[in-house]
């Protein structure tokens, strides 16, 4: 039955309802009571008397039943349609696999909840595709990478080159090592997209994580002329995978030293608030428009102020990084201002002690460490 239908008989019941009401009063009030009194008196004043005795006493349950009724019955036909707003709010890239609920009633949302879960079934299926030709591409594309950074590597150690052969050859290397970097990450998001990718759990000194990288940022701005200073940096213990971990702070490192200033500064600020690691690194950068900021950690996305001749990347650094965070169980943040400052603040649940080591294989519907 269609929702136009029921809650035309679901309406009609109510209003019969409301209409019973009424005629019974009217009934009762001008038939049976004068019927026992034997009511002959005069016909003005009793008359009107009677009829607000009967508007008093029966109208206004009548109306009373006819609105809330309807709002009852409103309300009834209208929870499948919230049920399913609701659910379909929580869908995600993530949770593609859950389905929207039915009704089973055969009725319009019945009939949208299944076209919905049709949908639904062929955005995972492409999703699934996506990941798959993903993976099997950078596998496939490492290989030749390979082959051609040896051979390069081979040709350059030739002593007959002339200075602009070696010069060519040297261009083809730097850009076969950035393309090789770029599958490295594809390969690396594509499996923590399936849950292919196993993070350790063991107790991380983050503190000397980021002191190491605070030098090796000291070495990457070097050229540059710029300043890396750390600020603060308390001693805190992490649960999580040290290898990714550091894999996150170089990847933010990087990024803080490109979109930099010549003669910028870069700050380090690692403290530990309530039961959070909150790391901050702030850079002089030109920063980044507003408008642009919710989009910093899409993948292989770059705002228009880093499309400069002199600055290299793939658009792959903030993703991973947020990746690595999301899996730890913590969040990562950017804010800006124009030509002031650029910080991307990192937070992590401190370990506790109570935590149980081992690994755990990364769900891209969970956020597990």
């Amino acid at each position: 039955m269609t929702i136009r239908a029921r809650l035309t008989l679901w309406y009609s019941a109510v209003l019969l309802v409301s209409l019973f009401v009424l005629g019974g009063g009217l009934y009762y009030e001008f038939v049976v009571e004068r019927a026992h009194a034997g009511w002959t008196g005069h016909p003005g004043e009793p008359v009107s008397h009677e009829i607000n005795e009967v508007l008093g006493l029966y109208a206004l349950p009548a109306a009373l039943i006819t609105v809330f009724g309807g709002w009852w019955l409103t309300r009834k036909a209208l929870a499948p349609i919230s049920a399913l707003t609701d659910a379909t709010e929580k869908m995600s890239a993530k949770n593609l696999r859950e389905r929207l609920p039915r009704t089973g009633n055969g009725d319009e949302v019945d009939r949208l909840s299944g076209v919905l879960n049709a949908m639904l079934g062929r955005l995972e299926a492409s999703f699934a595709q996506e990941r798959e030709f993903t993976l099997h591409a950078s596998h496939e594309l490492k290989t030749p990478l390979t082959v051609m950074r040896g051979q390069i590597e081979t040709a350059l150690g030739e002593e007959q080159l002339t200075a602009s052969q070696r010069d060519l050859l040297a261009g083809h290397l730097e850009e076969i090592q950035r393309l090789a970097g770029i599958v490295d990450g594809l390969s690396l998001l594509a499996k923590a997209d399936a849950g292919l990718l196993v993070l350790q759990r063991e107790a991380v000194r983050f503190d000397e994580l980021v002191r190491d990288i605070t030098e090796d940022t000291r070495i990457l701005a070097l050229s540059a002329g710029i300043s890396v200073e750390l600020e603060n940096c308390e001693e805190i213990t992490v649960l999580g995978d040290r290898h990714r971990l550091r894999q996150m702070l170089l990847n933010l490192a990087q990024n803080a030293v490109k979109h930099n200033r010549a003669g910028g500064w870069i700050r380090y600020s690692l403290r530990r608030i309530n039961r959070e690691v909150r790391l901050e690194i702030a850079n002089a950068g030109p920063g980044i428009p507003p408008e642009m900021i919710p989009r910093v950690f899409d993948r292989f996305f770059r705002a228009d102020v880093a499309h400069g001749p002199n600055i290299e990347g793939s658009g792959l650094g903030l993703s991973i990084a947020k990746w690595i965070v999301t899996a730890h169980g913590g969040n990562i943040r950017l804010s800006s201002r124009a030509n002031v400052e650029t910080t991307v603040i990192v937070q992590l649940p401190v370990r506790t002690g109570r935590e149980r080591y081992g690994s755990a294989a990364t769900n891209p519907a969970s956020r597990t460490a």
